[in-house]
């Protein structure tokens, strides 16, 4: 799950097992091989670019499987897949709203693996605009806490485009513009601020609150999406309270 409750931040913290750190790392290089295709394969003059190579390096990605990737996309090396970018949109458990984005070089084999997904785990997928207006792409910058104050951190971006500052209890989360995240991370840069991560987000403009039962059936469903090499994010309108992320990590 990402960017839409504290249990996510929570969860991504966790140690991934072997299995999930490669379907990791391989959704990371495909991320590389895309913005190089779509920007160009020098991370200077490629923000998405710089972002996606500074974001694999932080999860330990090798170097050279990040070079290759940005060959690949580039042209610079043969081998690159055709990714394409798709959005299903639908429900899950106790009316849950959620966005599946999934980059393929096979639309075909990325329907069924997301309908399989959602059929035997209590979802539905449903047409395009069924859940989108819900939600709107966000910025997202997130900057360790440190002795940072809130209004440090407000002050540093607030020229550059920032909306909100968020504490989530180790880092502070600016959110913006995707337009303007870019501009905002190199304002905090900067003041010498340690800038942690750098992505778009899309956030719901309404959430569904669950209890322990229903977050334990939204989050299976989630690992089963996410199991889909496909699959790159999914994104929920749920909201979960820390005493049910408390029992979630218990």
């Amino acid at each position: 799950m990402a960017g839409h409750s504290k249990w996510a931040t929570t969860k991504h913290k966790k140690a991934a097992n072997d299995a999930k750190r490669s379907k990791m790392f391989a959704k990371m290089i495909k991320d590389i091989e895309v913005a190089a295709r779509s920007g160009g394969g020098d991370p200077a003059a490629n923000p998405t670019l710089e972002t996606m190579i500074a974001k694999a390096k932080r999860a330990s990605v090798p170097a050279d499987n990040i070079e290759r990737a940005r060959k690949r996309g580039s042209g610079e090396e043969a081998g690159g897949a055709n990714w394409e970018s798709v959005m299903y949109e639908g429900y899950g458990p106790n009316g849950v709203a959620l966005l599946i984005e999934c980059l393929t070089d096979n639309r075909n084999r990325a329907a069924t693996e997301v309908r399989t997904a959602m059929t035997k785990n209590g979802g539905n997928l449903g047409e395009s605009g069924s859940v989108g207006y819900m939600f709107s792409r966000t910025g997202i910058v997130t900057v360790k806490k440190g002795d940072l104050t809130e209004d440090d951190v407000l002050v540093a971006v607030l020229e550059a485009g920032a909306e909100e500052v968020n504490d989530l209890g180790e880092v502070f989360e600016v959110t913006s513009q995707p337009s303007d995240m870019h501009a905002v991370r190199d304002a905090l840069t900067a003041e010498g601020f340690e800038v942690e991560d750098v992505e778009q987000d899309f956030r719901p403009s309404t959430e569904v609150e669950l209890d322990l039962e229903g977050a334990k059936k939204l989050q299976k469903l989630i690992d089963a999406l996410e199991d889909s090499d496909d699959v790159q994010n999914v994104y929920s309108n749920s909201s979960i309270s820390s005493e049910v992320a408390a029992q979630m990590e218990a």
